[in-house]
């Protein structure tokens, strides 16, 4: 990865949900290159391969912001960080998120134990803990060099502590996080050059209950915890942001509800520009 004055959005996992089909795409990270800093965001399964195949240096890895505590966004973080740190990482990484990460990463690092202790002794590496900065959120912006980040804390029932970021600096990108239809966002994603939201075609809900073997109460969850297609370009169109990109799709592995599926629903409710997420998706910024 040639990353000198690139600045770029890669979509690394852009499907809701945990659960992973054939040839389907994988759970929820972004890469971020900009002004000289690289950031992830969240880190669902899968990120790991989705960074090498971007030619990401794993050695380089800095910075990693959390949106929530679900699965499908943290899943791979301890074993992100594990395994950059067998392939060389000598420098700290900053994880920023909910202040439950304080308690996954020392329960990750017991888990580990025999293998870290193993590698610290017969390999003679630095002890992995002393690498990693954990941060709970304020409400003070956050700066990373010529970079601010500004956090917003987003409904997604029944979770807790979940956040919206927007990274500001020649250009600014906001990510909704997991969240239901808030109007505030609008207000905090305001003239961002990229919108990154979350997204769920609502006459889908019924045939996912029925695929997991659930019911009412996923079921329930969905509806009040994820935002409508229609309601995310109303978020767009009072946002006034320069480009919109739908993530987190639900659904993302159904024939049935393909890309030409969602784009043509994208079109209803918002003039601007709308991409529809993809594992791997590179957007120049």
């Amino acid at each position: 990865m040639n990353e000198k004055n690139r600045n770029k959005l890669i979509l690394l996992g852009t499907k809701g949900g945990p659960a992973i089909r054939p040839n389907g795409s994988m759970p929820t990270s972004s890469l971020l290159l900009l002004d000289g800093q690289k950031i992830l965001v969240d880190a669902g399964l899968g990120v790991t391969r989705g960074l090498v195949n971007t030619g990401f240096d794993l050695k380089t890895l800095s910075t990693i912001f959390i949106t929530h505590l679900h699965s499908d966004h943290i899943l791979e973080l301890g074993p992100l960080i594990h395994t950059a740190w067998t392939t060389g990482l000598n420098s700290s990484i900053n994880v920023y998120g909910p202040s439950g990460l304080v308690k996954y990463w020392n329960n990750f690092i017991a888990s580990m134990a025999l293998d870290i202790n193993n590698r610290i002794l017969n390999e003679d590496r630095t002890p992995l803990e002393k690498f990693v900065n954990i941060h709970s959120l304020s409400d003070q912006p956050l700066v990373l060099d010529k970079l601010q980040v500004f956090f917003l804390e987003v409904p997604h029932p029944p979770m807790e502590e979940c956040f919206a970021f927007k990274i500001v600096g020649s250009k600014s990108i906001t990510f909704s996080g997991d969240t239901h239809f808030f109007p505030p966002l609008a207000d905090f994603a305001r003239n961002s050059d990229i919108l990154v939201h979350e997204a769920i075609l609502t006459d889908y809900i019924d045939t996912l209950v029925k695929k997991t073997g659930l019911g009412d109460k996923l079921r329930n969850h969905l509806l009040r915890a994820h935002t409508p297609l229609e309601k995310v370009m109303e978020i767009a169109r009072i946002a006034n942001c320069r480009m919109l990109i739908l993530n987190h799709l639900i659904p993302n592995d159904d024939p049935a509800y393909d890309q030409k599926v969602w784009v043509d629903r994208s079109q209803k409710g918002w003039s601007g520009q709308t991409l529809v997420g993809r594992d791997g998706l590179e957007i120049k910024l």
